[in-house]
């Protein structure tokens, strides 16, 4: 165990000593900073030390090539602070090592996604085209907000939708969130929770004048997708969601009740569906297939339409109806109700929203039926 003074000059031109495959090189100024030189050549920089329960150490500090001999002699010393204040350099490293990457924490993500979110494709494309290139790689601990709205500020300069990149902020805080409720090292600390929500006005309701749905279902009616005249009936009658109403079976819909049922609606919970006399009459001009459970098949493959999107908008270029999008159907379903006067809170029933205030976005709407009534009473009134 020679000793020397340790210095720039020493380091580079340090041998391996005669018939030893290596030679430890002990500093005499910093306690266990030490140079290792093999015989093929090979040189690095250790502190070596007792840690609390009296057994030997060895901190790697790196390479004589990739690091000059001042930052390895300044880190041997850093460490043999913490060695004396009664730290234990190498568990410490060995703890940093153990903590996931987020690349672990996005697979117990999915895995759930999979399981309970119905909209798992969606989560697994946010994930894995924007997320995974960026963080995949990082350790959970090495995490931190201030990189994170940097890189959100990024992908906004990019040209990403305000809606999308909070999206991704939403995402990625949820995966935390679920790290920590499986007990996952790293995600004691939401670092999600710290970055400013993305600000973004995505309201976008766009409701269809009685002109125009008139108009729609005549485009509908003439479509080359048989089942799409259905499908919008059906969704303008019933305010339903589409993947709700494509997901529908025969056997929770109940036409002599004039009701159908939804096990698994978006929030969560069931629903039951009141079919107006208009809707029952569609449900029975259904077409019926032998074996085939589902309520508007595709008649080719007699499974659930993935999407009716092409079709849909071709009608809309026919009808001549600019600006609707598949879900402003179900938005035009509550027009129409609050305008023939039903209360915000049946609709919001009937639409199946979870809380009150969904339903608040239509409330102009009765503001505009109750307009017409005491402009009707004042009329009666021959007032001016």
């Amino acid at each position: 165990m020679p000793k020397v003074n340790l210095d720039y000059a020493f380091a580079a031109t340090a041998e391996c000593q005669p018939g030893k495959n290596k030679t430890d090189w002990w500093d005499t100024n910093v306690t266990g900073f030490v140079l290792e030189v093999r015989c093929t050549g090979g040189r690095t920089y250790y502190l070596r030390y007792l840690n609390a329960a009296g057994q030997q150490r060895q901190h790697k500090i790196g390479r004589y090539e990739d690091i000059s001999f001042a930052t390895a002699k300044k880190t041997a010393q850093k460490l043999r602070s913490e060695v004396v204040l009664g730290g234990d350099p190498v568990a410490k490293k060995a703890e940093i090592k153990a903590v996931p990457l987020y690349r672990d924490l996005a697979e117990l993500h999915l895995a759930h996604a999979k399981l309970h979110q119905r909209a798992y494709t969606a989560t697994e494309m946010y994930i894995r085209r924007h997320i995974l290139p960026r963080w995949g790689k990082v350790r959970l601990t090495d995490i931190e907000p201030r990189s994170i709205s940097q890189w959100l500020a990024d992908k906004l300069a990019e040209g990403l939708a305000p809606a999308t990149v909070e999206k991704i902020r939403v995402i990625m805080g949820r995966s935390f969130v679920l790290g920590a409720e499986a007990e996952m090292a790293g995600t004691e600390k939401n670092p999600i929770r710290r970055v400013p929500r993305i600000k973004f006005n995505n309201a976008r309701e766009r409701f269809l004048t009685t002109e125009e749905a008139i108009r729609l279902r005549a485009a509908v009616a003439e479509s080359q997708n048989p089942q799409l005249k259905h499908i919008v009936g059906l969704l303008l009658l019933t305010g339903a969601r589409i993947r709700e109403l494509l997901d529908a079976k025969w056997e929770n819909v109940d036409a002599a009740r004039r009701v159908w049922y939804i096990p698994d609606s978006k929030t969560g919970k069931p629903r039951h569906v009141p079919l107006s006399s208009a809707a029952v009459a569609i449900v029975e001009d259904l077409p019926q297939f032998p074996g085939c459970p589902w309520l508007v098949p595709n008649p080719e493959t007699k499974k659930p339409y993935v999407s009716i999107q092409h079709s849909f908008e071709r009608a809309t270029r026919v009808a001549g109806v600019k600006g609707l999008r598949i879900h402003d159907l179900r938005h035009s379903a509550a027009s129409f109700m609050v305008n023939s006067g039903v209360d915000l809170f049946a609709v919001g029933k009937v639409l199946g929203h979870a809380s009150y205030q969904s339903t608040q976005r239509y409330s102009h709407l009765a503001n505009d039926t109750l307009m017409a009534a005491v402009e009707a009473g004042a009329a009666k009134q021959q007032l001016p």
